[in-house]
C-alpha cells in the first residue's frame, strides 16, 4: 500500500474506534441525546497527551510522519487491543507487511503433500490475500464447492460472504463472518491498496450487504485456535478445532487445519463424509 493510502486508512480507522469507544469505560458522561458511545477528538488528544490539531491531521489522513511513541499513546487512549496496536503500528510504516502474491500462484508441491499427510482432517492454505492455494481431500469432503469454484472466486473471504452452501455449512454465519472479516482486517492491514486486495473489498462491497456493513466497522482480531461447527448435509453437526500455522520457508502461506474437537464424534463423522466423496485431484 502506498504512504497515502496507509494515511487514508489509519485515519478511518482511528475515527472507527474513536466513535465506536464506550465513554463509560473512560468514566465520560454520555453526551447529546444520552449518545454512550463516542469520544470527541479533544478527549482523544487529552488523553493521548497530543495536540487536538495533530490528532485531527492523523484522523484526516495528512502528509505527516508520527512517531511510533505518539502511535502508541494513541493507540492506549483508545484502547486498542495488542492486534489493534499492532495493526496502528504496521499502517505508521513501524511494522511490514509480508511478502505479496498474485491471484494466480499456486501452492508449493511439498506444502500440498503436507496437506495431503493430514487427511482425514479438513487443511486447506491461505495465500496473504485469503486465495485458498491448495486443499486436501478431507477439506474437500468437508465444502465440495472449492474444486468447481472459478479461480479468482477462490478467496475464503469471497466464499464465506457469498456462497450460500458456506452460509448453511456454518450454524453460526453472522458471528463467524464477522470474526472472519476482522481477522482478514488485522492481516492485511497493509495491502489493502494492493490491486488484489482492492478488488476484492470492492466486489464484496457490491456482492454482500452484509460484509459491506461489517467493513465499515473497521473491526480487527487476531488470530486465536477455537471450537468451530460446521453443518454437513450428509452427517449433521461437526465439532472440530479451527488451528492456523505458517511453514518456515513460506512464511506467507497460513495453514488451515481442523481437528476434532475432544470427546466429539468429528473423525468418525470425516470418515464418514469422505467415503462418499469425491477425490480431490
Amino acid at each position: 500500500m502506498q504512504n497515502s493510502g496507509r494515511r487514508r486508512e489509519l485515519g478511518l480507522f482511528l475515527r472507527a474506534r474513536r466513535d465506536q469507544a464506550l465513554r463509560a469505560d473512560y468514566g465520560l458522561p454520555a453526551i447529546a441525546r444520552k449518545r454512550e458511545r463516542g469520544l470527541r477528538r479533544e478527549e482523544v488528544a487529552f488523553l493521548s497527551g497530543v495536540s487536538v490539531t495533530w490528532y485531527t491531521w492523523l484522523e484526516q489522513g495528512r502528509d505527516i510522519s508520527p512517531s511510533r511513541q505518539v502511535l502508541e499513546a494513541v493507540s492506549r487512549a483508545l484502547h486498542l487491543s495488542d492486534t489493534g496496536l499492532d495493526y496502528v503500528l504496521s499502517l505508521g510504516g513501524y511494522a511490514s507487511a509480508g511478502p505479496g502474491t498474485t491471484a494466480a500462484a499456486t501452492v508449493p508441491a511439498h506444502v500440498q503433500r503436507l496437506l495431503d499427510a493430514l487427511d482425514p482432517n479438513p487443511s486447506f492454505a491461505l495465500f496473504p490475500d485469503w486465495g485458498v492455494a491448495g486443499w486436501n481431500n478431507g477439506y474437500a469432503a468437508l465444502y465440495p464447492n472449492i474444486a468447481t469454484v472459478p479461480t479468482a472466486d477462490r478467496n475464503l473471504l469471497w466464499l464465506v460472504f457469498t456462497d450460500p452452501y458456506v452460509r448453511d455449512l456454518l450454524p453460526d454465519w453472522e458471528m463467524t463472518s464477522k470474526r472472519f472479516l476482522a481477522e482478514f482486517r488485522a492481516e492485511t492491514g497493509q495491502r489493502l491498496g494492493d490491486v488484489d486486495v482492492k478488488n476484492l473489498v470492492e466486489r464484496l462491497k457490491k456482492a454482500s450487504p452484509e460484509f459491506r456493513e461489517a467493513w465499515d466497522r473497521y473491526d480487527i482480531l487476531g488470530f486465536e485456535s477455537r471450537e468451530r461447527l460446521f453443518h454437513h448435509p450428509a452427517v449433521g453437526v461437526l465439532q472440530l478445532e479451527h488451528h492456523q500455522l505458517s511453514p518456515s520457508d513460506r512464511p506467507d502461506l497460513h495453514l488451515v487445519v481442523y481437528t476434532p474437537a475432544p470427546g466429539s464424534d468429528a473423525a468418525a463423522q470425516m470418515q464418514s463424509i469422505m467415503a462418499d466423496a469425491p477425490r480431490a485431484s
